[in-house]
């Protein structure tokens, strides 16, 4: 290890594990040696070795783990171990640096930078209700004025009996529906209240005009956790991290309080919390009610080509990628100023969009913003308001039939039995009339109505309700 870099051939032996897109394997018999592996670190250890000077030897850590350090034992395990032991001269991958590895292992200058953020599926639209033209308004504020409508006609009636009486329920109504009314106050006791009553029913159509258009136009969503606040406030959405990796180190020595509580949580559930690999921590999260704490670089790999899943919140942290290598190797120093070079020259930012940004894999999401502009009401958002006419319409029948039964009831009309004849005279005078309410049949009076009501000719003359049924006909007693 401790050479002149530029002056031989050196083979260096590099450890890995295989993480989406950083590091993956080819499976066919056909690849051997270093050609199984590629991804995104594999390219930059590739550009990194011609830059430097040296061959590797890339192989997979025994383990499959990262590195953690056991509070029982004050062991470490993973790539880190192999570090401490001179198994291995470099290890890359998705490593983050941190302060443990940090103190038993050296890292270059990070390759990349990231932080702790929460994967989970994409919320769900909230399903249209029929009366969605109410939403603009909490229920309770209908309530209210509904009890505001009968409060003042109430008192604008008893205050128009102090004065001439006045039809205060229908213009109230009238008022508030923005309608206009043939009926006005005309008492200034009553005025005034008609004027707070006009003022109050302006705020309140305003108020839900205004609202209105948001509600019916924009696709409301329903997320349950908006940050980790809200994922450690609750229990019914599981969460947890990576096993033996940086994440779950972050959340087991965090002081803040937060990531303690969320660290309890996920220690009182080992080993449901935890996972092995990011996929299958990727596939609970899919399966829904399950939260993956996860670094944002994997995370945003995810999002961009599962359309069902997105970020929660922001960064938990602040951290970066680096290449690990042991205790006071020289090589540490030669890799940092390649990486820095590379960055400059823009190579990993290409690497980073030709590993991330690929169309071919990369899904379609929709943009809730023009979503937002073009959604047409559909009869889900507001057939509400058809539901309410056709109800309308129907107590408008169910009253004018019993108006028309009433009228019917009460008003029966009658005619003289032997009018105009006298004993002496054969002249009857008319306070000596008769009187024998008609035997009138009650539905064809209802038949006669609708049937003028039907009439395309605009006649001015209503039925009389004279009609009898040919069994209740009144014998006439020859005169």
């Amino acid at each position: 290890m401790f050479f002149d870099s530029g002056s031989m051939n050196v083979t260096l032996v590099v450890i890995t594990i295989l993480e989406t897109p950083y590091v993956m394997m080819h499976y066919e018999k056909n690849f051997t040696g270093n050609e199984r592996f590629y991804g995104f670190c594999v390219d930059i250890l590739e550009t990194i070795s011609h830059e430097v000077g040296f061959d590797y030897i890339l192989d997979l850590v025994p383990d499959r783990k990262y590195g953690a350090k056991d509070p029982a034992t004050g062991e470490w395990n993973g790539m880190v171990a192999q570090l401490m032991k001179y198994k291995a001269d470099l290890a890359v991958g998705s490593m983050t640096i941190t302060y443990a590895r940090e103190s038993v292992i050296d890292f270059t200058k990070p390759f990349m930078n990231l932080g702790i953020s929460i994967l989970f599926q994409v919320p769900t639209s909230e399903p249209t209700r029929l009366f969605s033209f109410m939403n603009p308004l909490a229920i309770e504020i209908w309530i209210y004025v509904l009890n505001a409508y009968f409060l003042v006609s109430i008192c604008i009636y008893i205050v128009g009996k102090l004065s001439p009486i006045e039809w205060s329920f229908w213009f109230t109504i009238g008022t508030l529906m923005q309608q206009s009314t043939d009926i006005y106050p005309r008492a200034i006791s009553t005025r005034i209240i008609s004027s707070i009553w006009g003022f109050f029913s302006l705020i309140i159509v305003a108020s839900y005009t205004a609202n209105l258009a948001a509600f019916l136009t924009t696709e409301r969503m329903i997320n349950p956790i908006e940050n980790a606040e809200d994922l450690a406030s609750q229990t019914e959405i599981s969460y947890g991290t990576l096993d033996s990796g940086s994440t779950m180190t972050f959340f087991r020595d965090s002081m803040i309080e937060t990531y303690k509580k969320m660290w309890r949580s996920m220690d009182n559930k080992k080993p449901t919390a935890f996972t092995t690999t990011y996929e299958d921590g990727i596939k609970r999260v899919n399966q829904g009610n399950y939260a993956f704490l996860m670094e944002s670089t994997m995370l945003d790999y995810i999002v961009q080509r599962d359309c069902n899943l997105t970020q929660i919140g922001g960064l938990l942290d602040t951290k970066g990628y680096g290449i690990a290598t042991p205790k006071g190797s020289p090589w540490r120093d030669k890799i940092s100023l390649a990486i820095l070079e590379l960055q400059e020259k823009g190579d990993i930012q290409m690497l980073y969009d030709k590993w991330w940004k690929n169309t071919d894999e990369t899904c379609t999401r929709r943009s809730t913003s023009k979503q937002s502009k073009a959604n047409a009401l559909g009869l889900e958002s507001i057939g509400g308001v058809f539901v309410v006419l056709i109800a309308g319409i129907f107590v408008a029948a169910v009253v004018a039939f019993f108006e028309f039964w009433f009228n019917f009831r009460c008003h029966d009309k009658a005619r003289p039995i032997h009018p105009g004849v006298n004993h002496d005279q054969g002249v009857i005078l008319e306070s000596e009339w008769t009187y024998t309410p008609l035997n009138r049949c009650f539905w064809i009076e209802i038949f006669e109505e609708l049937r003028f009501a039907s009439w395309c000719m605009n006649k001015q003359k209503r039925p009389e309700l004279n009609r009898v049924c040919s069994e209740c006909k009144i014998p006439q007693k020859p005169i």
